[in-house]
């Protein structure tokens, strides 16, 4: 008896997690990054659903994954809702607030989200921010994020701002990760593993087993982080 309910408890337990990992991939990255309070209770619902579903003798194979399921075809749902129906977004998802309007903080809007100024001044030292003197906007975001518009005289300098000639931007390519070699991206960069081997020993490397880490930029070469530094 103990090693049949062990066993239905193992299945129960891998059909979950590929339920979970196929739920994630149908509601996409944007649930996951972006988590309004709605998405937030959502998951910890659909958590509890299956937690209670997996470890209840009572309950079978077809009742799990029928309680999975349906709930993210509601959340699903929802999210097709929102993006065809524009009025229902501030229902579902809210709205963001202004915390600090034309650099005067509106305390009508900081009650109306049910916070205080030290929580506020708490989220502005999140993002580096001392005073209240340097921002100009900030705004509440649905998901509970803070983002802020410095005044000019605070803010951080553009290369426009000094005239300076626009440089492009690179992406880094990683040539070697722990020890190997990534023969698709050296590919990328239109080299092979000779001219890396040969970089190597230039810097007196002898072997791709000293290397733990290695990237390539266009704008500034070959960087390397070497076993023996760590």
């Amino acid at each position: 008896m103990e090693l049949r309910f062990l066993g239905n408890l193992t299945l129960e337990l891998i059909l979950g997690f590929f339920a979970l990992l196929l739920i994630t991939k149908v509601l996409g990255k944007t649930q996951m990054n972006q988590v309004t309070p709605f998405d937030f209770i959502s998951s910890l619902v659909l958590g509890e659903l299956l937690g209670n579903a997996v470890y209840d003798k009572d309950v079978n194979l077809f009742t799990i994954l029928y309680t999975v399921f349906l709930w993210t075809f509601l959340i699903y749902l929802i999210e097709k809702i929102t993006q065809k129906f524009r009025k229902t977004r501030k229902f579902f998802e809210g709205e963001p607030s202004i915390l600090i309007n034309n650099g005067q903080i509106d305390f009508d809007e900081l009650k109306k989200e049910k916070l205080d100024i030290n929580e506020l001044m708490s989220m502005l030292r999140g993002r580096d921010i001392f005073s209240v003197r340097e921002v100009e906007y900030a705004i509440l975001e649905p998901n509970g994020s803070l983002s802020i518009l410095k005044k000019p005289e605070y803010d951080n300098p553009t290369r426009s701002d000094f005239n300076l000639d626009f440089k492009p931007a690179y992406l880094p390519v990683a040539l070697i990760l722990d020890r190997e070699i990534m023969t698709t991206n050296l590919k990328k960069c239109g080299f092979d593993e000779s001219w890396l081997i040969e970089q190597l020993k230039n810097r007196g490397i002898k072997s791709v087993e000293e290397v733990f880490f290695a990237e390539w930029k266009f704008d500034e070469g070959l960087h390397i982080v070497n076993l023996k530094k760590q």
